[in-house]
């Protein structure tokens, strides 16, 4: 092959990645990438979501543990997505879990006021780079009462991801009431294999043993990504090309 061919095959490449749409993941820690995924039991259902989608598309998982719509924006890591934007690329909003922490002013936002406003801005700020936003409400905690019936712990914050998904025809994903219904199927006690629960010393990476219902397990995670995926496939917000 010859220097000149070499060159216009590594241009075309180039070029052709640029023109790959971007689908970008901005959230909380249900959603994100966890170091060390071979020996950390935890996972993040975004992270498991590449492995769903064809290789016409790229992923980048800004999600981040702890973060909240408003902190997510007031530490630079919005601004980080917005740099990148482009027409035709998309990106995936679901806060929520962190946005509810009374005592922490970092991270809580009042439901109907602060929070729907970040919801707002971020939809409005991709739709101004010609990107496409999609809202998802939170992956619901395990939280079953002494009578086997799963009680909701996000109040109203779901319900103003649909009120601002409807208002500014926002296409969306109601997560909290898909990862419901995968909690219900699995019961009070077969639940606990979808999240976090380990008694002392069966785990390495949990010798003291770890009991957590808002996180997720490696199957927890691509259980919730196998309906995020299936969901955003039936958006027809052009994703579901990428989808296999």
């Amino acid at each position: 092959m010859n220097k000149k061919l070499t060159l216009l095959i590594i241009f075309i490449s180039i070029l052709t990645y640029a023109q790959q749409p971007t689908l970008f993941l901005i959230g909380d820690s249900t959603m994100a990438n966890k170091e060390n995924p071979d020996k950390n039991p935890e996972h993040g259902w975004g992270q498991m979501l590449p492995s769903l989608l064809t290789t016409g598309i790229s992923v980048q998982n800004h999600a981040t543990n702890g973060r909240s719509s408003k902190s997510f924006r007031t530490e630079g890591r919005w601004n980080k997505v917005l740099n990148q934007l482009k027409k035709g690329d998309f990106v995936i909003i679901q806060f929520g879990h962190n946005d509810q922490k009374v005592n922490d002013s970092a991270r809580f936002t009042n439901p109907y006021t602060q929070y729907r406003a970040n919801l707002e801005r971020y939809v409005n700020e991709a739709r101004a780079k010609e990107a496409i936003p999609i809202l998802m409400t939170s992956i619901v905690r395990r939280n079953f009462n002494e009578n086997g019936v799963l009680v909701d712990t996000h109040k109203e914050y779901p319900l103003v991801v649909r009120m601002v998904a409807n208002d500014l025809k926002v296409p969306f994903v109601d997560l909290q009431l898909l990862s419901e219904q995968l909690e219900i199927s699995y019961g009070p006690e077969n639940s606990k294999k979808l999240h976090l629960h380990y008694k002392k010393g069966d785990d390495p990476f949990y010798p003291d043993g770890k009991d957590d219902d808002t996180h997720l397990s490696k199957l927890g995670a691509e259980s919730i990504a196998k309906l995020a995926a299936t969901s955003l496939k039936a958006l027809k917000t052009g994703l579901e090309k990428y989808i296999k």
